[in-house]
């Protein structure tokens, strides 16, 4: 057994050796498939040591441990962003967090009484925006430090870039209409918002990049798609949410579990916008989009913002996603559509996946659980939050359970 088991070893190091070697041989280049592949390796190997703790597999595992380094301190390292790290942010909470205060910016400007509000221009894409964030942040002549954990000092240079590329202004414009007919002459109050926007090759002049830099963003910029998947990662970050989690009842139907999964999803991900609906499975490239609010009865109606969704649409999407595009919650309609398709039931007898509402169904929420202290605790799309947010049940009043769970 002794010699079995010490032939297995040598085996399995001999194994982890070549892969080793195949792995640095590939992380030469830092690309994104080198970024991905050391952190593999290095998951394996580390992990192996435990087990083996041979001479060759901590020289393989220390190879390993330094290209990642290398790459994690390039501008590569914003591939790990979405990682969990203490103190750190994943980028597209970064970038809800950014356009929430985009937002407030637009809401200024369009706070007075306009008879109507036109919109030229778009903001820079984020993905460009991301790039040269890490080129600039990961290889300054200043102050560089590594983008692999957005930290609030990440993120407010993150900010800084996107306002960098990004310029509004605004001006007023009174037209004067003369009388036709029975019609009295009147004036038209116009609000002209002009959004510009500066692309990652015009960025290159304006923070004078060295030949270095340049030659890192064109590599970056080959991997927009990859920022894009990052930018739509769906994958549970924020700590309370996964705190939510963890606090399940083991018990739990897979079909309530999916649902606070789900929801648990977009959580700190995607900004409030009146009448915001969305029939797409996983992430609405949408998202984050300058659109005007067609919808009447909210005082943004008619106004420009960052696009997400309202109370009803989070549900609805939520729903939506957990049975692979089968089932409209409410079928269609908003909170009161919603709640008619609901069985009513008292607080006590509330599970995860319940939906909850405020008085006169003008707000919901899904329950998502129970805190430390056995507080429910609930999560919706958030007007006041400008977010999709956990919270407890102040200002829900009633509970009902979908028809989903019967059908």
């Amino acid at each position: 057994m002794e010699h079995a088991k010490r032939k297995a070893q040598r085996e399995a190091q001999r194994s982890l050796f070549q892969r080793t070697k195949q792995t640095a041989k590939t992380a030469a280049g830092l690309s994104r498939k080198a970024a991905i592949a050391t952190t593999k390796a290095a998951k394996a190997l580390i992990g192996a040591l435990s087990a083996l703790m041979g001479g060759v597999v901590l020289v393989a595992a220390l190879c390993v441990i330094f290209l990642v380094a290398a790459v994690i301190a390039s501008p590569f390292g914003i591939l790990f962003a979405n990682e969990p790290s203490p103190g750190a942010v994943p980028l597209n909470i970064a970038v809800s967090q950014i356009n929430m205060e985009l937002t407030d910016k637009l809401a200024l400007l369009q706070s007075g009484t306009y008879d109507s509000i036109d919109i030229q221009g778009t903001g820079p894409d984020w993905r460009e925006v991301t790039a040269v964030f890490a080129c600039k942040t990961a290889m300054g002549v200043v102050d560089s430090v590594d983008v692999a954990a957005l930290t609030p000092d990440r993120v407010d240079r993150l900010k800084a870039v996107f306002w960098d590329m990004c310029a509004i202004a605004s001006t007023e414009e009174t037209i004067d209409h003369p009388a036709v007919g029975n019609t009295a002459a009147w004036s038209e109050k116009v609000l002209h918002i002009t959004v510009t926007a500066k692309t990652a090759g015009d960025m290159r002049t304006a923070y004078s990049f060295s030949g270095e830099q340049n030659s890192t963003l064109t590599e970056l910029l080959a991997e927009l798609g990859v920022i894009g998947d990052l930018l739509g990662d769906l994958s549970i970050s924020q700590e309370n949410a996964s705190e939510l989690l963890r606090r399940l009842p083991e018990d739990l139907s897979p079909e309530r579990r999916a649902v606070v999964e789900t929801a648990c999803k977009l959580v700190g991900k995607v900004t409030y916008f009146w009448s915001g609906k969305s029939r797409v499975i996983g992430w609405d490239p949408r998202w984050g989009t300058l659109q005007k609010v067609w919808a009447s009865g909210n005082s943004t109606s008619g106004t420009y913002r960052p696009f997400g969704l309202d109370c009803s649409g989070f549900a609805d999407w939520v729903f939506y996603n957990i049975s692979g595009g089968s089932y409209i919650l409410g079928h269609g309609g908003g909170a009161h559509a919603q709640h008619t398709y609901c069985t009513p039931i008292t607080w006590a007898e509330a599970q995860p996946g319940d939906l909850v509402f405020y008085p006169n169904d003008t707000h919901v929420g899904i329950v998502g659980g129970w805190d430390e202290s056995g507080n429910i605790q609930i999560i919706h799309c958030s007007g006041s939050h400008n977010n999709v947010v956990i919270t407890g049940k102040a200002g829900f009043t009633t509970i009902g359970r979908p028809m989903y769970y019967s059908s």
